[in-house]
């Protein structure tokens, strides 16, 4: 094997780099040191920059340093946490060098809020442990009023949350009235200040739903409502709780103990009241329906009413009141005409009795020149042989009486 001898008198001539050079060097480095590849970096954010092209850029920086870093936009798609300016953050990521300035960068692949890891371990461990003994049940979970008269909120007075829950009921509920139960919702007195609120609003305030909650912040500002006592509270809670922790993204513990769990203070709000907008416009549909209905039924009733006219016409005692009424005038006319006939018959018939009579009077008799001779007896002169000489006899004739006495 040959070997090459150096010659240790003779000055190595030096090797001339070009820039790219360098920095491609620099970068073979930074890539091959596997520490470097798959680390965690804190700090807070600054230098937040977000161009058109999705990617993010900015600084972590520390008391004394700071770091350039990059964010591609597709991992960006997929970060769960809000990245704002000023957050105190943990990085992970690689390290390499953007050749083209000789910038060495972090190269971020997921963020975390500071601390996350410990508290994450811890909300997990809770959640598990209030999960087991029932405090998330679907069943334990208490219906919401949908016509409130008034509602509690736990939140700090201070909060830009207070404002937007107010706001929001105000424009879609103003007939509410709202109590507050003053509470910090960040530090270390938070949340017993948080369970005073709820149980001050169970026990005293008469409320139909209680709202707790806050803005958006990190897993430490949000900490108070991970608490196991917070959590405990709302489930004690006989007054149903509507949570609204943070922005849509932040779960707490309290999300899931919560009768209804909103994305954010002002959802939580709206899921609270109903919206007069949409009362307005349902009301409208209602008394539409409520008028065809009403015609439908009046035009429904109207023929009813008249078929039954018609048959109770059928069926009155009227029909046969003016039956007999007429059938009695038939009948009267039939017995005046019978009456009238018999009237005649008989006055016909003393007519002709009459003249019958008459032909038997004897006073017609005696008009016609006869005279009726009776004795002193008063017994009827018919024969001669009942008169003798010398007998009184009365002589009755048309116009009177006179004596006679009988010669021979």
């Amino acid at each position: 094997m040959p070997v090459q001898q150096m010659n240790l008198f003779k000055s190595p001539k030096p090797q001339t780099w070009t820039v790219s050079e360098v920095n491609s060097y620099v970068r073979d480095l930074l890539e091959s040191d596997h520490n470097l590849q798959d680390l965690w970096i804190q700090g807070e954010i600054s230098n937040l920059s977000r161009p058109r092209s999705g990617h993010i850029y900015f600084t972590l920086k520390d008391a004394q340093s700071s770091i350039k870093c990059v964010m591609w936009k597709n991992i960006a798609a997929r970060q769960e946490i809000p990245i704002r300016e000023g957050d105190a953050v943990e990085a992970h990521g690689n390290l390499s060098v953007y050749e083209r300035s000789g910038q060495y960068q972090l190269y971020v692949d997921f963020l975390r809020p500071r601390g996350e890891g410990k508290l994450s371990r811890e909300f997990l461990r809770l959640k598990a442990q209030l999960e087991k003994e029932g405090l998330f049940a679907p069943e334990m979970k208490k219906a919401i009023p949908l016509w409130p008269t008034r509602i509690g909120i736990v939140t700090s007075p201070t909060g830009a949350a207070l404002q937007d829950m107010l706001n929001t009921i105000q424009r879609r509920y103003p007939l509410v009235e709202v109590i507050l139960a003053s509470a910090s919702v960040q530090g270390t007195a938070a949340p017993s200040q948080i369970v005073n609120g709820i149980q001050l609003l169970n026990r005293e305030a008469n409320v139909d739903v209680i709202l707790v909650g806050r803005g958006g912040g990190s897993i430490e500002d949000l900490w108070a409502f991970n608490d196991e006592s917070v959590a405990r509270a709302i489930f004690a809670s006989r007054i149903p709780v509507i949570s609204g922790v943070g922005h849509e993204t932040d779960f707490t513990i309290a999300d899931f103990v919560a009768d209804l769990r909103a994305p954010t203070p002002t959802a939580a709000a709206e899921l609270a009241v109903p919206d007069q907008e949409e009362l307005r416009g349902t009301t409208q549909k209602f008394n539409a329906r409520l008028a065809r209905i009403m015609r439908t039924t009046l035009v429904e009733q109207r023929w009813n009413l008249e078929n039954i006219t018609s048959r109770l016409r059928r069926v009155s005692p009227a029909v046969a009141v003016r039956t007999g009424r007429q059938r009695l005038d038939e009948l009267q006319n039939r017995l005046e005409r019978g009456e009238n006939l018999t009237l005649w018959q008989k006055r016909a018939e003393l007519d002709n009795l009459t003249g019958r009579l008459n032909a038997l009077n004897p006073a017609a008799i005696l008009k016609r020149g006869y005279a009726i001779l009776t004795r002193e007896d008063g017994t009827c002169v018919r024969q001669v042989a009942q008169v003798m000489g010398g007998n009184r006899l009365n002589v009755r004739v048309t116009d009177g009486d006179f004596g006679v006495i009988v010669e021979d």
